[in-house]
């Protein structure tokens, strides 16, 4: 895993990229930095702010943090500091979001909005999910990937649709003028580039969800990127929608990294719009599944998504961090035919995009891996003991 780890993790024009993000740092007490890029070090911009919901909150955070890795202290090396992170020996790598709502949009894409009318469908039963797939990707995959979302062809599908009693919750918000925004899990919550990332141990159907994350401040305005994997179990989904919490927010099941890159002269919206997103999964039972997917089938448009998640109605004081939608879902038989993937514990999961790097974590139980333990309150009392809040 080290080698995918190092190997993945920066985009590929890292040397002009603004790239921030989170660290533990040893000493006593030790505790959560803010971090940056420089060259080949992480250097600590705690000076500059004290939280990365603070940083991301400044008008000009790219070019303060431009500023201020020119002087700041470095902290280690990024290869040594990433060959910490999996055994959480300080220092080393955390999620690059901290007091951030995390929050997610759901089927922004035709190929993950047919995959969520399954589930209902068969009500996460993995054995029927081929049949079901045929009949659906026949009647609804090429016309639904072309229609805009509540416009006026979307409108006359869902009316043609609800006559043949074909309606569905997904299509509702796959097409329809709302989209879904839930809840993924608490800040600080998330975990980050090298760590595990936890499946309920009760689940037989799950998978990663690849995912472009939109770093956004307490105005509502997108100011950066990075990658997340918004694991999530199928079956139970599959079984009721309103088991939606159940499904997403179990320990470990959010990872958002390596780091946040900040818009600026080299990297903009327009940027994340082209962006394409590779996932490779490696098991160790040498399964292997490779898959792409592109920013450009996103069926509602970044701004849009940001805009009906803030608003006169809705607001969130310390920014959020923003999971776009499922690119695609793995289908490929890994067992039994027509039973489709799941994980193993052991999987080796990467999520990569070449301008914003790689977010790469090994798949186990939730019940294995370590407890959140580390709170808001915990986050106030530590930054106070180490004199970082004024």
């Amino acid at each position: 895993m080290l080698e995918t780890l190092i190997a993945a993790c920066l985009p590929e024009d890292h040397d002009r990229a603004t790239l921030v993000g989170r660290a533990w740092l040893a000493g006593q007490p030790g505790g959560p930095a803010v971090v940056a890029l420089r060259g080949e070090d992480l250097v600590d911009i705690s000076s500059l702010a004290a939280t990365m919901s603070d940083l991301l909150d400044r008008a000009d955070a790219a070019a303060a943090v431009q500023a201020a890795v020119r002087t700041a202290p470095v902290i280690g090396t990024l290869k040594t500091i990433l060959a910490n992170t999996p055994t959480l020996k300080a220092p080393y790598l955390l999620a690059p979001c901290d007091l951030q709502a995390v929050k997610a949009a759901g089927v922004t894409f035709a190929d993950s909005l047919i995959e969520r009318v399954i589930e209902e469908q068969i009500r996460g039963d993995a054995s029927r999910a081929e049949a079901v797939r045929a009949e659906i990707a026949t009647a609804l995959g090429g016309e639904i990937s072309r229609i805009k979302p509540g416009s006026p062809e979307a409108m006359r599908l869902r009316e043609t649709l609800m006559k043949r009693g074909a309606w569905s919750q997904y299509l509702e918000v796959g097409i329809g003028p709302d989209a879904e925004v839930f809840t993924k899990c608490q800040p600080m919550a998330s975990v980050g580039t090298g760590a595990s990332v936890g499946i309920h141990p009760e689940s037989t159907w799950n998978n990663p969800e690849p995912e472009v994350v939109l770093a956004i401040d307490s105005r509502g305005q997108i100011i950066g990127a990075t990658l997340g994997n918004d694991v999530n179990l199928r079956d139970v989904e599959g079984r009721s929608a309103l088991l939606l919490g159940r499904a997403k927010d179990n320990n470990a099941s959010s990872a958002i990294g390596p780091f946040i890159r900040l818009f600026d002269a080299h990297f903009t919206l327009d940027d994340l719009r082209k962006a394409e997103v590779s996932l490779v999964i490696a098991g160790q039972d040498n399964f292997r599944l490779e898959a792409s997917s592109h920013m450009s089938k996103i069926s509602r448009d970044p701004l849009d998504l940001a805009a009906q998640t803030f608003g006169s109605s809705h607001q969130y004081p310390d920014g959020a961090m923003l999971f776009t939608g499922t690119m695609f879902a793995p289908i490929q038989d890994r067992g039994a035919p027509g039973m489709g993937f799941t994980h193993k514990p052991g999987d080796i999961v990467t999520i990569r995009s070449p301008k914003l790097g790689g977010l790469v974590n090994k798949v186990d139980f939730c019940d294995r891996l370590p407890p959140w333990a580390f709170g808001t309150g915990a986050l106030m009392r530590n930054l106070a003991q180490r004199g970082l809040l004024r």
